[in-house]
């Protein structure tokens, strides 16, 4: 008797099809990991330069004023690249972009520590600036694409732990690296850590494949290949996005939080000390305390935005309660601190207001990927983010320029950061709404 073929169940293999898919899509987690390790080798490359203050100022001869502008030539250019950045994420992808991205900035790292004077690491942190912008617009890419709207905001604020991880390690970490090889040794170091980073991401990332779309976004995926199929209506350009008010809310909204946010990353330390008193030892730690608790408002901001979609929200309104509602926290936090004269308490206003001020950190870019066309989603977050350095290029010389006139008080540097709070909450409450139009499967 001739041998007879068993075929399996077509119910069968249908089964074992969506199971190994399911199983391949797990590499999204990887890839959200690889952005975290990213994120935080970024930040430590922006932070060498704050840590090396005082070394590199004696070594070269600088005055306050200079190494100030030493400290600021990072931001301006990181703000102004931001709006190219988006629109090369978009038109090349995140594979290319971050990786190019993460080896010059690596490599900017490792020329700046062969500077000689104030004009060459000038010209260094002006090219880190520039390097780094494609970074977070490639997350929110690569966000946009392996997660659905149900899904997005936690592993986009699980990326942007990432610069608050690095914020809490630069300070032991890098004075260690350091007092152990000197602040030369120490940009080496940090520029080889991120050629590491990007020889591990070309080998491991990828888009994913169009079954493996559908499986992550269902309904969502069909509605973006109904969109793709009106071929009759042209796509809106870059350009056209300036015309919308909710780009010009973004960009006010963005730069009041990040404004706050930046107050802390730069003079935190000095308020401590000077206000405070505690020693340049005891400052170290306490500085420290903020940021810790940072990590933690990134992450709660995602969680309570799934969970409000989960609930039936609108992605649109799960993405502006935290970021409205940590804004205005944060503002309640910040505006009472100076008048406080427990110190005890002051440093729980301050923990309190870096959470708040960072629980709408991954929201503010998930929205750009719920109300953005999907060919221009790098793009508005690129734009939103440029607003936001902005405000972080302002913050430490507005701020400074403050104590200048006022003798070191901090009175109206943290009512000036809890009233830009407030404005950038009620830009994202009042203005930004998605305005797209549905489209018809």
């Amino acid at each position: 008797m001739a041998e007879q073929t068993l075929t399996p169940p077509a119910s069968l293999e249908l089964d074992q099809d969506e199971t190994a898919l399911r199983t391949s899509i797990r590499i999204r987690w990887v890839l959200v990991a690889l952005l975290v390790i990213g994120g935080v080798v970024n930040y430590l490359d922006r932070a060498t330069l704050s840590i090396a203050n005082t070394t590199i100022a004696d070594e070269f001869g600088l005055s306050s004023t200079e190494m100030g502008l030493l400290l600021a030539a990072f931001s301006w250019p990181y703000a102004i690249a931001n709006l190219p950045a988006g629109y090369l994420v978009d038109r090349f992808g995140p594979k290319k972009m971050y990786a190019w991205a993460a080896g010059l900035w690596s490599l900017v790292s490792m020329v700046g520590a062969a500077a000689t004077s104030f004009g060459t690491l000038y010209a260094a942190r002006v090219a880190l600036g520039i390097a780094e912008s494609p970074f977070f617009t490639a997350g929110l890419k690569v966000n946009e694409r392996w997660f659905n709207k149900e899904e997005r905001a936690l592993p986009i604020s699980i990326v942007n732990t990432g610069s608050q991880i690095a914020n809490a390690l630069a300070p032991p970490l890098l004075t260690g690296l350091m007092l152990t090889f000197g602040w030369r040794g120490m940009f080496l170091a940090i520029g080889a850590l991120g050629l590491v980073v990007v020889a591990v991401w070309l080998r491991v990332y990828r888009d994913p494949t169009l079954r493996e779309e559908a499986l992550i976004k269902g309904a969502e995926a069909a509605e973006a290949a109904a969109a793709a199929k009106q071929a009759d209506q042209p796509r809106a350009g870059w350009g056209q996005m300036f015309k919308e008010k909710n780009t010009w809310f973004m960009v006010l909204g963005a730069f009041g939080i990040f404004y706050t946010v930046w107050v802390y990353l730069t003079w935190l330390p000095s308020y401590l000390q000077t206000s405070r008193g505690f020693s340049l030892a005891d400052t170290g730690w306490l500085s420290s305390l903020p940021y810790l608790c940072g990590i933690v408002g990134v992450l709660a901001g995602g969680w309570l935005s799934n969970r409000l979609v989960r609930k039936g929200r609108s992605a649109v309104t799960a993405r502006k309660v935290p970021i409205v509602g940590g804004a205005a926290l944060a503002a309640l936090a910040v505006l009472p601190v100076a008048y406080v004269h427990n110190t005890g308490l002051a440093m729980v206003l301050l923990c309190v207001g870096y959470f708040a001020a960072q629980a709408p950190m991954g929201c503010l870019w998930t929205l750009a990927g719920d109300i953005a066309e999907r060919h221009q989603v790098a793009s508005l977050g690129a734009i939103q983010n440029f607003g936001g350095f902005l405000g972080a290029a302002a913050a430490p010389v507005v701020s400074g320029a403050i104590l200048d006139a006022t003798g070191n008080n901090y009175n109206l540097v943290f009512l000036v950061g809890g009233a830009l709070l407030i404005v950038g909450g009620l830009s994202y409450l009042l203005v930004v709404k998605d305005h797209r139009v549905p489209v018809a499967a």
